[in-house]
């Protein structure tokens, strides 16, 4: 008995690892399988054809070039995910790819293509649809939110179906009625856009924020509207501050947005070796140290009173200095 035990983990593990290696890559052939399991090629077909029993499509491709491969199937995989979990998986790792962090936009990207290769069709389609609603800037660990609440709202999106919630508005929390377009996913948090019926113009909403989210069955005609990951970044480095300045910065825009997280600033290039920076705080100071820190030559485009801020702060800098002795430099030394 303990044996036969020991042979059958011993197979459930060979096979878990050929499906692991399908998985990997596109076609496999007989012979390199055997080799990487350390079995036969006829262990590898009987490997196969158990697969093939729980449900996973491997597909034995004839000819030159030809092997196994790991195609989509009629059902899901037993014990693995039903149908919300696997589309939420997916349109999460989707928005996951395009992070910042280092490894995980790759690690989510191999994780899709494992998940898109096993989906069956109703769901792959449905999949990708959604995942056209979802868009990002920026990278890196994000507040939680319900992934429930990311679902209802990539679905009102996808269907064009109007969406309620509510939101807080300075002291009080309201019922927003919108027209969802895009989720649009930042270096910190998760946003909406939307045309805001109430308002009559376009808003974004901190997904994280929201409570009582639900999708109408009232259906609307898309309007024109901006780029949606442009004009989230923009609302959340600019338009939510009281002042905003624009400066043209005397280095590359990669240079640049290598030095400012997403959410604090929009850098758009001006040629190869100039960029424009935008962005917003409680104070023209702040605004101005925060450019002045990043060490590069720049001028002040707008508002016009921030030149006098920089002359100000340029002979506060001077009288802070004017009773050191300068240090003379290594080479005088």
């Amino acid at each position: 008995m303990d044996v036969a035990s020991g042979e059958e983990r011993g197979t459930t593990e060979r096979v878990l690892t050929l499906l692991g290696l399908l998985q990997q890559r596109r076609v496999w052939t007989g012979p390199e399988l055997a080799d990487r399991l350390g079995v036969t090629p006829r262990t590898v077909r009987r490997d196969v054809e158990r697969l093939r029993t729980l449900g996973y499509p491997v597909h034995a491709v004839q000819g030159v070039g030809g092997g196994y491969q790991l195609g989509p199937g009629q059902d899901l995989p037993p014990l693995l995910l039903d149908d919300e979990e696997a589309i939420a998986t997916a349109v999460s790792l989707l928005a996951g790819a395009g992070g910042a962090v280092a490894g995980a936009g790759d690690a989510a990207l191999r994780a899709l293509t494992k998940l898109d290769r096993v989906l069956p069709t109703r769901l792959r389609h449905e999949v990708r649809a959604l995942s056209a609603s979802v868009e990002s800037f920026g990278g890196g660990g994000r507040t939680p939110v319900d992934p429930k609440v990311l679902m209802t709202l990539a679905r009102a999106c996808r269907d064009e179906v109007e969406a309620g919630f509510a939101y807080p508005s300075g002291s009080e929390v309201r019922g927003r009625r919108v027209e969802p377009y895009r989720l649009v996913a930042s270096d910190r948090r998760w946003y909406l856009l939307a045309y805001d019926l109430d308002r009559d113009d376009w808003r974004s909403f901190r997904v994280d924020r929201m409570t009582d989210v639900s999708a109408r069955t009232r259906r609307f005609r898309p309007r024109a509207a901006p780029d949606a990951a442009a004009y989230v970044q923009e609302g959340v480095a600019s338009r939510v501050y009281p002042h905003r300045a624009r400066f043209l910065v005397h280095a590359s825009a990669d240079t640049v947005r290598a030095q400012l997280p997403a959410s604090a600033a929009v850098v758009r290039r001006r040629g190869s070796e100039l960029c424009e920076v935008l962005s917003g705080a409680g104070s023209l100071d702040f605004v101005l140290m925060h450019v002045l820190l990043l060490g590069h030559d720049f001028e002040v485009l707008d508002p016009p009173e921030l030149a006098g801020r920089c002359r100000a702060l340029a002979e506060r800098l001077l009288s802070a200095g004017a009773g050191i002795s300068p240090v003379p430099d290594a080479e005088e030394s």
